[in-house]
């Protein structure tokens, strides 16, 4: 593979991005359109991937399944990114009771798994929508950027370029914003496209088991009705789980992509 040439896993990604926007406007049905007649078919002409219980086209909740994944990914990933960047530059930069304080924070959210982290937020509320969906998700989702930018931050606070700054008499706020900020971004955006792929996992995971927004069509809430008939009707199942598998694996190479491009050793 050349250097110019773009690996598989940044058009599946780019794919997924696009249909997050376009989804809804290419589904040739509704997702709630109901169609007796042809239950559980197997892929045709006129359902191009089938359909699952009650009639209802798969390629259609797709398409808005990938809609609901790309809002939450974006939004807690962007989320994340701004608080970790802010949380772990200030405690690398700053350091003693701030280092302490934050590390202990990200420590004790990383204490609990992940998952029944999520869980256990989105149990406080009794009909979760979209935005409880988010926030579970923005509970750790930051503390792996906070991770990465105070690593980042604890070098940069040393280098020649920073000290220069001090010694000019730039403010704190000045050396962190303008200096020490843009020069860690690389490892988080690199963090971040890795993230997406996660955050549709988890997005699925929670939409699985029945915590997902409930009026919203959703990759996890398609691979769960597939389970039930997956003896029967196997094709309902697979193809939820082939959509979620190839979005995290763009996703993931994507950030493989962008860690070797961005590394100057490269």
């Amino acid at each position: 593979m050349t250097r110019s040439a773009l690996p598989i896993g940044v058009w599946i990604a780019g794919v997924f991005l696009a249909l997050a926007v376009l989804g809804p406007w290419l589904a040739p049905y509704s997702p709630r359109t109901i169609d007796l007649a042809h239950e559980y078919e197997t892929p045709s002409l006129r359902h191009l991937l089938g359909t699952t219980d009650n009639g209802v086209d798969i390629l259609s909740m797709l398409l808005h399944g990938a809609r609901l994944a790309g809002i939450v990914a974006i939004t807690v990933v962007l989320g994340s990114l701004a608080i970790g960047t802010l949380l772990g530059t200030l405690a690398g930069y700053r350091g003693g009771r701030s280092d302490h304080v934050i590390s202990g924070v990200c420590d004790l959210v990383q204490a609990f798994p992940s998952l029944v982290l999520n869980v256990a937020v989105l149990a406080l509320v009794a009909r979760p929508g979209l935005l409880h969906l988010v926030l579970a998700l923005l509970v750790n989702g930051w503390v792996l950027f906070a991770r990465i930018a105070r690593a980042q931050a604890l070098v940069l606070r040393q280098a020649e370029f920073v000290q220069a700054a001090r010694a000019l008499g730039y403010s704190e706020a000045r050396i962190v914003t303008r200096h020490v900020m843009p020069s860690l971004m690389g490892p988080l955006v690199v963090q971040a496209s890795a993230a997406l792929g996660s955050t549709v996992l988890a997005e699925s995971t929670l939409s699985f088991l029945g915590l997902g927004p409930g009026a919203s069509a959703s990759f996890g809430a398609l691979l769960d009705q597939g389970s039930s008939v997956l003896l029967r009707f196997p094709h309902v199942a697979l193809i939820a789980g082939s959509a979620i598998a190839l979005t995290v694996y763009g996703c993931h190479r994507t950030g493989d992509y962008l860690r070797d491009r961005l590394d100057p050793r490269s």
